[in-house]
Protein backbone atom coordinates (compact mmCIF):
# COMPACT_ATOMS: atom_id res chain seq x y z
CA UNK A 1 0.00 0.00 0.00
CA UNK A 2 2.97 2.34 0.46
CA UNK A 3 3.38 2.98 -3.27
CA UNK A 4 -0.35 3.65 -3.57
CA UNK A 5 -0.20 6.19 -0.74
CA UNK A 6 2.66 7.99 -2.49
CA UNK A 7 0.83 8.01 -5.82
CA UNK A 8 -2.36 9.35 -4.24
CA UNK A 9 -0.54 12.22 -2.56
CA UNK A 10 1.26 13.14 -5.78
CA UNK A 11 -1.99 13.19 -7.74
CA UNK A 12 -3.93 15.23 -5.21
CA UNK A 13 -1.37 17.95 -4.74
CA UNK A 14 -0.68 18.29 -8.43
CA UNK A 15 -4.36 19.37 -8.74
CA UNK A 16 -4.51 22.24 -11.22
CA UNK A 17 -1.12 23.86 -10.70
CA UNK A 18 0.36 24.40 -14.13
CA UNK A 19 4.04 24.36 -13.28
CA UNK A 20 6.88 23.71 -15.70
CA UNK A 21 9.27 22.77 -12.92
CA UNK A 22 8.80 21.32 -9.44
CA UNK A 23 9.82 23.37 -6.44
CA UNK A 24 10.75 23.44 -2.79
CA UNK A 25 10.49 27.16 -2.08
CA UNK A 26 8.27 30.00 -3.14
CA UNK A 27 9.24 33.21 -4.83
CA UNK A 28 6.92 36.03 -3.80
CA UNK A 29 5.86 38.16 -6.75
CA UNK A 30 5.70 41.90 -6.22
CA UNK A 31 4.42 43.77 -9.26
CA UNK A 32 4.17 47.52 -8.81
CA UNK A 33 4.33 49.59 -11.98
CA UNK A 34 5.10 52.78 -10.10
CA UNK A 35 7.45 52.33 -7.15
CA UNK A 36 6.94 55.96 -6.16
CA UNK A 37 3.34 55.25 -5.19
CA UNK A 38 2.81 52.60 -2.56
CA UNK A 39 0.71 51.82 0.47
CA UNK A 40 2.09 50.88 3.85
CA UNK A 41 0.72 50.46 7.40
CA UNK A 42 1.44 54.11 8.12
CA UNK A 43 -0.55 55.41 5.20
CA UNK A 44 0.12 56.54 1.63
CA UNK A 45 3.36 57.64 0.03
CA UNK A 46 1.49 59.01 -2.96
CA UNK A 47 -1.46 58.23 -5.16
CA UNK A 48 -1.60 61.23 -7.42
CA UNK A 49 -1.29 59.10 -10.55
CA UNK A 50 -3.83 56.58 -9.28
CA UNK A 51 -6.62 59.05 -8.57
CA UNK A 52 -8.54 60.28 -11.64
CA UNK A 53 -9.41 63.95 -11.77
CA UNK A 54 -13.15 63.23 -11.88
CA UNK A 55 -13.16 60.95 -8.82
CA UNK A 56 -16.16 61.74 -6.65
CA UNK A 57 -17.79 60.30 -3.53
CA UNK A 58 -21.21 61.16 -4.92
CA UNK A 59 -23.70 61.56 -2.10
CA UNK A 60 -21.54 59.58 0.35
CA UNK A 61 -18.70 60.56 2.68
CA UNK A 62 -15.70 58.25 3.08
CA UNK A 63 -13.57 60.42 5.32
CA UNK A 64 -13.77 57.68 7.99
CA UNK A 65 -14.66 54.23 6.74
CA UNK A 66 -15.51 51.35 9.11
CA UNK A 67 -15.63 47.64 8.20
CA UNK A 68 -17.04 44.53 9.85
CA UNK A 69 -16.95 40.91 8.71
CA UNK A 70 -15.23 37.55 9.06
CA UNK A 71 -12.08 36.01 7.58
CA UNK A 72 -12.74 37.27 4.03
CA UNK A 73 -12.90 40.80 5.41
CA UNK A 74 -9.98 40.49 7.84
CA UNK A 75 -7.36 39.71 5.19
CA UNK A 76 -7.01 36.07 6.19
CA UNK A 77 -5.28 34.12 3.43
CA UNK A 78 -3.11 31.03 2.91
CA UNK A 79 -4.43 29.43 6.10
CA UNK A 80 -3.47 32.21 8.50
CA UNK A 81 -3.88 35.84 9.53
CA UNK A 82 -0.59 37.66 9.03
CA UNK A 83 0.72 41.17 8.44
CA UNK A 84 0.75 41.36 4.65
CA UNK A 85 -2.66 39.72 4.36
CA UNK A 86 -4.19 42.25 6.74
CA UNK A 87 -2.51 45.13 4.93
CA UNK A 88 -4.25 44.04 1.73
CA UNK A 89 -7.62 43.06 3.16
CA UNK A 90 -10.69 43.94 1.10
CA UNK A 91 -11.62 46.99 3.25
CA UNK A 92 -8.01 48.18 3.42
CA UNK A 93 -7.80 48.12 -0.39
CA UNK A 94 -11.17 49.87 -0.67
CA UNK A 95 -9.78 52.52 1.65
CA UNK A 96 -7.00 53.21 -0.84
CA UNK A 97 -9.60 54.08 -3.46
CA UNK A 98 -11.51 56.21 -0.94
CA UNK A 99 -8.39 58.32 -0.50
CA UNK A 100 -9.17 59.71 -3.97
CA UNK A 101 -12.50 61.08 -2.73
CA UNK A 102 -11.55 62.54 0.63
CA UNK A 103 -10.78 59.42 2.63
CA UNK A 104 -8.19 59.38 5.37
CA UNK A 105 -4.64 58.19 4.66
CA UNK A 106 -4.77 55.88 7.70
CA UNK A 107 -6.71 52.62 8.02
CA UNK A 108 -6.61 51.43 11.63
CA UNK A 109 -6.81 47.62 11.71
CA UNK A 110 -6.08 45.44 14.76
CA UNK A 111 -2.76 44.28 13.31
CA UNK A 112 -1.60 40.78 14.24
CA UNK A 113 2.10 41.66 14.36
CA UNK A 114 3.51 38.50 12.79
CA UNK A 115 4.89 37.85 9.31
CA UNK A 116 3.57 34.30 8.88
CA UNK A 117 0.69 34.07 11.36
CA UNK A 118 -0.78 30.98 13.00
CA UNK A 119 -2.09 28.30 10.63
CA UNK A 120 -5.58 27.26 11.72
CA UNK A 121 -5.86 24.46 9.16
CA UNK A 122 -3.04 22.46 10.76
CA UNK A 123 -3.66 20.37 13.87
CA UNK A 124 -1.81 20.14 16.18
CA UNK A 125 -0.26 23.57 16.08
CA UNK A 126 2.21 24.31 17.67
CA UNK A 127 3.88 21.00 16.84
CA UNK A 128 5.43 19.36 19.87
CA UNK A 129 4.62 22.46 21.87
CA UNK A 130 7.50 24.43 20.36
CA UNK A 131 7.35 24.67 16.56
CA UNK A 132 4.71 27.15 15.41
CA UNK A 133 3.35 26.58 11.91
CA UNK A 134 2.31 29.61 9.90
CA UNK A 135 0.80 30.41 6.52
CA UNK A 136 0.85 27.99 3.60
CA UNK A 137 3.30 28.44 0.76
CA UNK A 138 3.67 26.26 -2.31
CA UNK A 139 6.69 24.05 -1.72
CA UNK A 140 7.95 20.51 -2.15
CA UNK A 141 8.00 18.08 -5.07
CA UNK A 142 5.38 18.19 -6.42
CA UNK A 143 4.45 21.71 -5.25
CA UNK A 144 1.79 21.63 -2.57
CA UNK A 145 0.40 24.01 0.07
CA UNK A 146 2.65 23.44 3.07
CA UNK A 147 2.94 25.56 6.24
CA UNK A 148 6.09 27.56 6.86
CA UNK A 149 7.66 27.92 10.28
CA UNK A 150 6.29 30.93 12.12
CA UNK A 151 7.23 32.33 15.50
CA UNK A 152 5.90 32.33 19.06
CA UNK A 153 4.47 35.81 18.47
CA UNK A 154 1.79 34.15 16.34
CA UNK A 155 0.38 31.85 19.04
CA UNK A 156 -3.22 32.97 19.80
CA UNK A 157 -2.82 32.53 23.55
CA UNK A 158 -1.87 35.50 25.74
CA UNK A 159 -0.80 33.09 28.48
CA UNK A 160 2.26 32.11 26.47
CA UNK A 161 2.25 35.07 24.10
CA UNK A 162 1.25 38.32 25.87
CA UNK A 163 1.91 40.23 22.65
CA UNK A 164 -1.09 38.54 21.05
CA UNK A 165 -3.34 41.12 22.76
CA UNK A 166 -3.78 44.12 20.47
CA UNK A 167 -2.14 47.21 21.91
CA UNK A 168 -3.79 49.81 19.68
CA UNK A 169 -7.05 51.64 20.18
CA UNK A 170 -9.92 49.30 21.00
CA UNK A 171 -12.63 51.92 20.65
CA UNK A 172 -11.58 53.75 17.50
CA UNK A 173 -10.74 51.11 14.89
CA UNK A 174 -11.69 51.17 11.25
CA UNK A 175 -11.91 47.36 10.91
CA UNK A 176 -13.59 44.77 13.12
CA UNK A 177 -13.20 41.53 11.20
CA UNK A 178 -12.49 38.10 12.67
CA UNK A 179 -11.76 34.76 11.04
CA UNK A 180 -14.10 31.78 11.60
CA UNK A 181 -16.96 33.94 12.90
CA UNK A 182 -20.60 33.21 12.21
CA UNK A 183 -23.12 36.04 12.39
CA UNK A 184 -24.32 35.11 15.88
CA UNK A 185 -20.77 35.42 17.19
CA UNK A 186 -20.65 39.07 16.13
CA UNK A 187 -23.65 39.73 18.39
CA UNK A 188 -22.64 37.95 21.59
CA UNK A 189 -20.09 38.93 24.26
CA UNK A 190 -19.17 35.25 24.64
CA UNK A 191 -17.02 35.63 21.52
CA UNK A 192 -14.55 37.84 23.37
CA UNK A 193 -14.72 36.22 26.82
CA UNK A 194 -11.32 34.71 27.64
CA UNK A 195 -12.79 32.69 30.52
CA UNK A 196 -14.71 30.64 27.95
CA UNK A 197 -11.63 29.64 25.95
CA UNK A 198 -11.80 25.95 25.13
CA UNK A 199 -15.28 25.50 26.59
CA UNK A 200 -17.63 27.61 24.46
CA UNK A 201 -17.71 27.36 20.64
CA UNK A 202 -18.65 31.04 20.40
CA UNK A 203 -15.32 32.12 21.88
CA UNK A 204 -12.81 33.43 19.36
CA UNK A 205 -9.34 34.56 20.46
CA UNK A 206 -8.96 36.65 17.32
CA UNK A 207 -11.80 38.90 18.54
CA UNK A 208 -10.91 38.67 22.22
CA UNK A 209 -7.45 40.07 21.42
CA UNK A 210 -8.93 43.44 20.45
CA UNK A 211 -12.33 43.44 22.19
CA UNK A 212 -12.88 46.80 23.89
CA UNK A 213 -14.24 45.05 26.98
CA UNK A 214 -13.67 41.27 26.79
CA UNK A 215 -16.71 39.37 28.03
CA UNK A 216 -19.00 42.40 27.72
CA UNK A 217 -18.48 44.03 24.34
CA UNK A 218 -19.31 42.44 20.98
CA UNK A 219 -17.94 42.90 17.48
CA UNK A 220 -21.08 44.88 16.66
CA UNK A 221 -20.98 47.16 19.70
CA UNK A 222 -17.30 47.84 19.07
CA UNK A 223 -18.15 48.76 15.49
CA UNK A 224 -20.89 51.09 16.69
CA UNK A 225 -18.39 52.74 19.02
CA UNK A 226 -15.99 53.25 16.13
CA UNK A 227 -18.71 54.82 13.99
CA UNK A 228 -19.60 57.00 16.96
CA UNK A 229 -16.04 58.32 16.94
CA UNK A 230 -16.57 60.17 13.67
CA UNK A 231 -17.39 57.33 11.30
CA UNK A 232 -19.01 58.43 8.05
CA UNK A 233 -19.42 55.17 6.11
CA UNK A 234 -19.17 51.41 6.59
CA UNK A 235 -19.10 48.03 4.87
CA UNK A 236 -20.48 44.74 6.15
CA UNK A 237 -19.53 41.34 4.82
CA UNK A 238 -20.88 39.47 7.83
CA UNK A 239 -22.41 36.00 7.52
CA UNK A 240 -20.24 34.04 5.10
CA UNK A 241 -19.01 31.66 7.78
CA UNK A 242 -22.62 30.75 8.59
CA UNK A 243 -22.41 28.30 5.67
CA UNK A 244 -18.74 28.28 4.69
CA UNK A 245 -17.44 26.53 7.81
CA UNK A 246 -20.11 23.85 7.40
CA UNK A 247 -18.93 23.28 3.84
CA UNK A 248 -15.24 23.21 4.76
CA UNK A 249 -16.01 20.52 7.35
CA UNK A 250 -17.81 18.38 4.78
CA UNK A 251 -21.28 19.20 6.05
CA UNK A 252 -20.60 17.71 9.48
CA UNK A 253 -22.92 19.66 11.83
CA UNK A 254 -21.05 18.44 14.93
CA UNK A 255 -18.02 20.43 13.79
CA UNK A 256 -19.72 23.46 12.23
CA UNK A 257 -23.52 23.77 12.03
CA UNK A 258 -25.14 25.70 9.21
CA UNK A 259 -27.41 28.61 10.13
CA UNK A 260 -31.07 28.28 9.19
CA UNK A 261 -32.23 30.87 6.65
CA UNK A 262 -34.84 32.41 8.92
CA UNK A 263 -32.34 32.67 11.78
CA UNK A 264 -29.80 34.32 9.50
CA UNK A 265 -32.42 36.81 8.31
CA UNK A 266 -33.35 37.70 11.89
CA UNK A 267 -29.74 38.12 13.01
CA UNK A 268 -28.64 40.03 9.92
CA UNK A 269 -31.62 42.37 10.15
CA UNK A 270 -30.78 42.98 13.81
CA UNK A 271 -27.11 43.70 13.10
CA UNK A 272 -27.62 46.09 10.19
CA UNK A 273 -30.65 47.65 11.87
CA UNK A 274 -28.54 48.48 14.91
CA UNK A 275 -26.17 50.43 12.66
CA UNK A 276 -28.74 52.22 10.54
CA UNK A 277 -31.02 53.21 13.42
CA UNK A 278 -28.17 54.41 15.64
CA UNK A 279 -26.52 56.32 12.81
CA UNK A 280 -29.22 57.03 10.20
CA UNK A 281 -27.01 59.51 8.34
CA UNK A 282 -24.13 57.06 7.81
CA UNK A 283 -24.01 55.28 4.47
CA UNK A 284 -22.84 51.74 3.93
CA UNK A 285 -22.41 48.85 1.54
CA UNK A 286 -23.54 45.29 2.17
CA UNK A 287 -21.78 42.43 0.39
CA UNK A 288 -23.48 39.22 -0.67
CA UNK A 289 -21.83 35.79 -0.87
CA UNK A 290 -20.38 33.95 -3.88
CA UNK A 291 -20.94 30.35 -4.89
CA UNK A 292 -18.15 28.72 -2.92
CA UNK A 293 -18.19 25.57 -5.04
CA UNK A 294 -16.25 27.31 -7.80
CA UNK A 295 -13.38 27.95 -5.37
CA UNK A 296 -10.24 25.77 -5.66
CA UNK A 297 -10.84 24.43 -2.16
CA UNK A 298 -13.83 22.56 -3.55
CA UNK A 299 -12.63 21.81 -7.08
CA UNK A 300 -8.99 20.77 -6.69
CA UNK A 301 -9.46 17.21 -5.41
CA UNK A 302 -11.46 15.17 -7.92
CA UNK A 303 -14.04 12.56 -6.99
CA UNK A 304 -11.85 9.83 -8.57
CA UNK A 305 -8.56 10.82 -6.96
CA UNK A 306 -7.38 7.28 -6.11
CA UNK A 307 -4.77 5.90 -8.57
CA UNK A 308 -4.42 2.09 -8.46
CA UNK A 309 -2.16 -0.35 -10.25
CA UNK A 310 -3.38 -3.76 -11.42
CA UNK A 311 -2.10 -5.70 -8.42
CA UNK A 312 -3.72 -3.40 -5.86
CA UNK A 313 -7.03 -3.20 -7.73
CA UNK A 314 -7.15 -7.00 -7.97
CA UNK A 315 -6.35 -7.39 -4.26
CA UNK A 316 -9.07 -4.95 -3.22
CA UNK A 317 -11.66 -6.57 -5.47
CA UNK A 318 -10.75 -10.02 -4.17
CA UNK A 319 -11.06 -9.13 -0.52
CA UNK A 320 -12.96 -6.00 0.47
CA UNK A 321 -15.24 -5.63 -2.56
CA UNK A 322 -16.20 -9.31 -2.70
CA UNK A 323 -17.09 -9.48 0.99
CA UNK A 324 -18.92 -6.16 1.12
CA UNK A 325 -20.82 -6.64 -2.13
CA UNK A 326 -21.87 -10.12 -1.08
CA UNK A 327 -23.15 -8.74 2.22
CA UNK A 328 -25.17 -6.12 0.33
CA UNK A 329 -26.79 -8.88 -1.75
CA UNK A 330 -27.74 -10.61 1.50
CA UNK A 331 -29.31 -7.39 2.79
CA UNK A 332 -31.38 -7.15 -0.41
CA UNK A 333 -32.49 -10.77 -0.05
CA UNK A 334 -33.64 -10.00 3.50
CA UNK A 335 -35.42 -6.81 2.35
CA UNK A 336 -33.23 -4.60 4.54
CA UNK A 337 -32.23 -2.44 1.57
CA UNK A 338 -33.44 -2.21 -2.01
CA UNK A 339 -31.56 -3.57 -4.99
CA UNK A 340 -31.18 0.03 -6.17
CA UNK A 341 -29.44 1.07 -2.94
CA UNK A 342 -27.22 -1.99 -3.08
CA UNK A 343 -26.16 -1.07 -6.62
CA UNK A 344 -25.20 2.45 -5.48
CA UNK A 345 -23.13 1.03 -2.64
CA UNK A 346 -21.24 -1.80 -4.33
CA UNK A 347 -17.50 -1.37 -4.59
CA UNK A 348 -15.40 -1.84 -7.69
CA UNK A 349 -11.69 -1.17 -8.12
CA UNK A 350 -9.94 -0.83 -11.48
CA UNK A 351 -6.56 0.08 -12.91
CA UNK A 352 -6.20 3.87 -13.13
CA UNK A 353 -8.19 6.54 -11.30
CA UNK A 354 -10.75 5.24 -8.80
CA UNK A 355 -13.53 6.84 -6.74
CA UNK A 356 -12.90 7.62 -3.08
CA UNK A 357 -14.36 5.28 -0.46
CA UNK A 358 -16.62 7.36 1.79
CA UNK A 359 -19.22 7.04 4.51
CA UNK A 360 -22.59 8.49 3.42
CA UNK A 361 -24.95 9.23 6.29
CA UNK A 362 -27.98 9.21 3.97
CA UNK A 363 -27.54 5.48 3.30
CA UNK A 364 -29.20 2.80 5.41
CA UNK A 365 -27.10 2.09 8.49
CA UNK A 366 -26.31 -1.62 8.27
CA UNK A 367 -24.35 -1.83 11.53
CA UNK A 368 -27.17 -3.73 13.36
CA UNK A 369 -26.67 -6.57 10.87
CA UNK A 370 -22.89 -6.60 11.01
CA UNK A 371 -22.33 -9.14 13.75
CA UNK A 372 -20.62 -12.51 13.91
CA UNK A 373 -18.80 -13.26 10.65
CA UNK A 374 -19.85 -9.86 9.29
CA UNK A 375 -18.41 -7.89 12.24
CA UNK A 376 -15.33 -6.97 10.22
CA UNK A 377 -17.58 -4.95 7.93
CA UNK A 378 -18.71 -2.53 10.66
CA UNK A 379 -16.60 0.36 9.29
CA UNK A 380 -18.56 0.02 6.03
CA UNK A 381 -22.03 0.30 7.57
CA UNK A 382 -22.81 3.29 5.32
CA UNK A 383 -20.03 2.98 2.77
CA UNK A 384 -19.98 3.72 -0.94
CA UNK A 385 -17.59 5.10 -3.50
CA UNK A 386 -17.84 8.69 -4.66
CA UNK A 387 -19.67 9.83 -7.78
CA UNK A 388 -19.02 12.92 -9.87
CA UNK A 389 -21.85 14.60 -7.95
CA UNK A 390 -19.82 14.58 -4.71
CA UNK A 391 -17.37 17.34 -3.73
CA UNK A 392 -14.10 16.68 -1.92
CA UNK A 393 -12.72 19.64 0.09
CA UNK A 394 -9.04 20.40 -0.43
CA UNK A 395 -8.29 19.64 3.23
CA UNK A 396 -9.30 16.02 2.61
CA UNK A 397 -6.31 15.71 0.30
CA UNK A 398 -4.02 15.45 3.34
CA UNK A 399 -6.04 12.47 4.61
CA UNK A 400 -6.47 10.39 1.45
CA UNK A 401 -3.93 7.60 1.20
CA UNK A 402 -2.81 7.80 4.83
CA UNK A 403 -3.22 4.94 7.30
CA UNK A 404 -5.88 4.75 9.97
CA UNK A 405 -4.28 3.85 13.30
CA UNK A 406 -1.06 2.80 11.52
CA UNK A 407 -2.91 -0.17 10.02
CA UNK A 408 -1.50 -0.91 6.52
CA UNK A 409 -4.80 -2.56 5.57
CA UNK A 410 -6.86 0.51 6.48
CA UNK A 411 -6.00 3.24 3.98
CA UNK A 412 -8.28 6.27 4.18
CA UNK A 413 -10.37 6.64 1.05
CA UNK A 414 -9.05 3.42 -0.49
CA UNK A 415 -9.81 0.47 1.77
CA UNK A 416 -11.31 2.47 4.65
CA UNK A 417 -14.09 5.04 4.21
CA UNK A 418 -13.32 8.67 4.98
CA UNK A 419 -15.69 10.39 7.42
CA UNK A 420 -18.61 12.78 6.99
CA UNK A 421 -16.26 15.74 7.49
CA UNK A 422 -14.21 14.75 4.45
CA UNK A 423 -16.82 14.88 1.69
CA UNK A 424 -19.86 16.88 0.61
CA UNK A 425 -22.63 14.67 -0.74
CA UNK A 426 -25.39 15.98 -3.07
CA UNK A 427 -27.92 16.68 -0.31
CA UNK A 428 -25.35 18.78 1.59
CA UNK A 429 -24.31 20.64 -1.56
CA UNK A 430 -27.95 21.46 -2.30
CA UNK A 431 -28.49 22.60 1.29
CA UNK A 432 -25.50 24.94 1.20
CA UNK A 433 -26.44 26.34 -2.21
CA UNK A 434 -29.95 27.07 -0.99
CA UNK A 435 -28.59 28.86 2.08
CA UNK A 436 -26.41 31.08 -0.11
CA UNK A 437 -29.44 31.96 -2.22
CA UNK A 438 -31.57 32.68 0.85
CA UNK A 439 -28.90 34.71 2.64
CA UNK A 440 -28.24 36.81 -0.46
CA UNK A 441 -31.96 37.48 -0.86
CA UNK A 442 -32.15 38.74 2.74
CA UNK A 443 -29.15 41.02 2.24
CA UNK A 444 -30.56 42.48 -0.98
CA UNK A 445 -33.96 43.20 0.56
CA UNK A 446 -32.30 45.14 3.37
CA UNK A 447 -29.98 47.05 1.04
CA UNK A 448 -32.72 47.89 -1.47
CA UNK A 449 -35.03 49.04 1.30
CA UNK A 450 -32.68 51.71 2.64
CA UNK A 451 -31.54 54.73 0.64
CA UNK A 452 -28.29 54.79 2.59
CA UNK A 453 -27.28 51.20 1.83
CA UNK A 454 -25.56 49.97 -1.33
CA UNK A 455 -25.53 46.33 -2.46
CA UNK A 456 -22.28 44.72 -3.59
CA UNK A 457 -23.05 41.76 -5.83
CA UNK A 458 -19.89 39.78 -5.15
CA UNK A 459 -21.68 36.62 -6.24
CA UNK A 460 -22.23 37.97 -9.76
CA UNK A 461 -18.69 39.33 -9.98
CA UNK A 462 -17.23 35.89 -9.20
CA UNK A 463 -19.76 34.02 -11.37
CA UNK A 464 -19.05 36.23 -14.39
CA UNK A 465 -15.32 35.79 -13.79
CA UNK A 466 -15.64 32.00 -13.72
CA UNK A 467 -17.66 32.07 -16.93
CA UNK A 468 -15.06 34.26 -18.64
CA UNK A 469 -12.26 32.03 -17.30
CA UNK A 470 -9.80 34.94 -17.38
CA UNK A 471 -9.71 38.71 -17.27
CA UNK A 472 -7.03 41.21 -18.22
CA UNK A 473 -7.29 44.19 -15.86
CA UNK A 474 -4.65 46.92 -15.47
CA UNK A 475 -2.48 44.91 -17.89
CA UNK A 476 -2.55 41.95 -15.49
CA UNK A 477 -4.09 38.59 -16.37
CA UNK A 478 -6.12 37.03 -13.57
CA UNK A 479 -7.85 33.64 -13.41
CA UNK A 480 -10.44 32.29 -10.95
CA UNK A 481 -8.17 29.61 -9.48
CA UNK A 482 -5.04 29.09 -7.40
CA UNK A 483 -2.60 28.81 -10.33
CA UNK A 484 0.26 31.27 -9.86
CA UNK A 485 0.96 33.85 -11.06
CA UNK A 486 -2.56 34.56 -12.38
CA UNK A 487 -4.86 32.93 -9.81
CA UNK A 488 -6.78 35.13 -7.39
CA UNK A 489 -6.94 32.53 -4.61
CA UNK A 490 -4.32 32.03 -1.93
CA UNK A 491 -2.65 28.74 -1.05
CA UNK A 492 -5.56 27.52 1.05
CA UNK A 493 -7.72 27.51 -2.09
CA UNK A 494 -10.47 29.31 -0.23
CA UNK A 495 -9.48 32.87 0.64
CA UNK A 496 -8.33 35.37 -1.99
CA UNK A 497 -4.72 36.41 -2.20
CA UNK A 498 -3.92 40.14 -2.18
CA UNK A 499 -4.71 40.55 -5.87
CA UNK A 500 -7.93 38.58 -5.40
CA UNK A 501 -8.87 40.88 -2.52
CA UNK A 502 -8.34 43.84 -4.84
CA UNK A 503 -10.67 42.26 -7.41
CA UNK A 504 -13.36 41.75 -4.74
CA UNK A 505 -12.84 45.28 -3.44
CA UNK A 506 -13.69 46.43 -6.95
CA UNK A 507 -17.06 44.67 -6.71
CA UNK A 508 -17.83 46.55 -3.49
CA UNK A 509 -16.82 49.84 -5.09
CA UNK A 510 -19.05 49.09 -8.08
CA UNK A 511 -22.00 48.73 -5.71
CA UNK A 512 -21.13 51.99 -3.98
CA UNK A 513 -20.77 53.90 -7.23
CA UNK A 514 -24.09 52.60 -8.52
CA UNK A 515 -26.05 53.51 -5.39
CA UNK A 516 -24.52 56.85 -4.44
CA UNK A 517 -23.66 58.31 -7.86
CA UNK A 518 -19.96 58.10 -7.04
CA UNK A 519 -17.00 57.71 -9.40
CA UNK A 520 -14.56 56.03 -7.04
CA UNK A 521 -11.76 54.27 -8.97
CA UNK A 522 -11.48 50.50 -8.77
CA UNK A 523 -8.20 49.24 -7.28
CA UNK A 524 -5.25 48.85 -9.64
CA UNK A 525 -4.67 45.08 -9.59
CA UNK A 526 -1.07 45.39 -10.74
CA UNK A 527 -0.22 47.03 -7.40
CA UNK A 528 -1.05 43.89 -5.42
CA UNK A 529 0.73 40.57 -5.07
CA UNK A 530 -0.49 37.32 -6.54
CA UNK A 531 0.38 33.92 -5.12
CA UNK A 532 4.10 33.37 -5.68
CA UNK A 533 5.54 30.90 -8.15
CA UNK A 534 7.45 27.93 -6.76
CA UNK A 535 11.10 27.99 -7.82
CA UNK A 536 13.81 25.37 -8.22
CA UNK A 537 16.13 24.80 -5.24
Amino acid sequence: MKSIMKAIKYFIYSFALLFIASACEQDVIDLKPDDECSYNPGGFNCFQDFCPEDASAGSADFSKFIAIGSSFTAGFQAGALFNDGQLTSVPSIMHISFYCVGGSDIFNQPTIGTANGFNIFVNPNPVGGTTVLGRFRLQGTPPQPSPVISDAAAIPNPGVNPGFIYSGSKTDRTASAVRATILRHALTPETGNWTLAGTNPAFNPFYARFASNPGTSTMLTDMLASIGNGGTSFMSWLGMDDFLLYAVYGGDPTLAPITASNVFNTQYTLAIGAITTTFPEVKGVLGNFPNIFVMPHFTSVTWNAIPLDAATATALNGSLATNYNGFLDLMVANTVITADEAAKRKLNYAVGQNPILISDETLTDLSPYMAGPAAALLPYAQARQTKNTDIIPLSTGSVLGTLKDANPQAVWGVSYPVLDRHVLIPSEIAEISQRITDYNASIKVIADGNANLAYADVNKAIADFVTARAYVINNVTITPNINPPTGIYSEDGLHPNSRGAAFIAGAFIDGINAKFGATIPRPNLSSFQATGLPINP
